[in-house]
């Protein structure tokens, strides 16, 4: 069944990769945004018991002198954390951004099974691993890290690749890094909002709860699980029209896709990446 495509099937700015990446968000909103609530709430639950040992408060996450130690391991792990999530939810954004391109209806439910889970969670696994090491080396090479493997889940599912880490690298290091720093630039704009969300969330939640210090110990990370499930989905679906966009202004994929069609065969699988 064919709907309106919602990706442009040529090379985009960065303002219209980020109007794309909203539109993919709005019309899959509902999976990927129960999947993204779901995925930050088991990292605030997970980072909850370090916070503790790192005695950082609900409110304010800074270090002391004397907790440095754990403070920098928790603040590691929370990136390694970032990375598992993002690469979950890019595979699932990635299995909606194809259709999306082609303008194929798929149903909501069948995304799951299309974002090919049991591969897109180890590799999810291996990374956060590997972003907790980065993170713990003063958190600049986390971002070049980010950069170049934020695309792993989106290339999993969209391109069917079997070596997804090397796609998403291969990718991101076209045109001199420019999809690295697109998402580099886009992550570090969406910390900035989330900082803005969780406050607002706060305050909206503190009002109601006339400000009550016990509340505070589930309010932040209320807070902070609702502000990262938005930014979350967001990068998501930017990795997963990234990777479209960056074959179609570097691998011609608009012309196999049209080529195809005129062919009568199937434009999906002009899709799927062969080496």
């Amino acid at each position: 069944m064919s709907a309106q495509p919602e990706i442009p099937l040529r090379p985009m700015t960065l303002g219209e990769l980020l109007d794309a990446a909203m539109a993919l968000l709005r019309r899959r909103a509902l999976p990927l945004l129960v999947a993204a609530l779901l995925l930050a709430g088991l990292e605030q639950l997970a980072l909850a018991p370090l916070r503790s040992w790192g005695h950082m408060t609900p409110s304010w996450y800074g270090p002391t002198e004397a907790d440095l130690f754990p403070w920098w391991i928790t603040v590691a792990i929370g990136f390694g954390f970032e990375l598992v999530v993002l690469t979950l939810l890019g595979a699932l954004a990635g299995a909606a951004a194809g259709p999306a391109l082609l303008g194929v209806s798929v149903r909501h439910r069948d995304l799951l099974a299309r974002s090919r889970p049991v591969a897109a969670v180890g590799l999810a696994l291996l990374l956060g691993l590997f972003g907790a090491v980065a993170a713990l080396l003063l958190f600049v090479p986390w971002l070049v890290f980010f950069g170049f493997f934020a695309m792993t889940g989106a290339a999993l599912s969209n391109d069917r690749t079997r070596r997804p880490l090397r796609r998403s690298a291969a990718l991101a290091g076209r045109g001199v890094a420019r999809g690295l720093w697109i998402l580099v630039v886009a992550y570090l704009t969406w910390c900035a909002v989330r900082v803005a969300l969780g406050a607002g969330w706060v305050e909206l939640v503190s009002r109601a709860t006339g400000y009550e210090p016990d509340g505070q110990t589930w309010l932040v990370p209320l807070a902070r699980t609702l502000a990262n499930a938005v930014a979350y989905a967001a990068l998501a679906c930017l990795t997963a029209v990234l990777v479209l966009e960056v074959r179609v202004r570097t691998e011609g994929l608009d012309i196999l896709i049209n080529r195809t069609r005129s062919r009568g065969g199937d434009p999906a699988a002009a899709l799927v990446h062969t080496p």
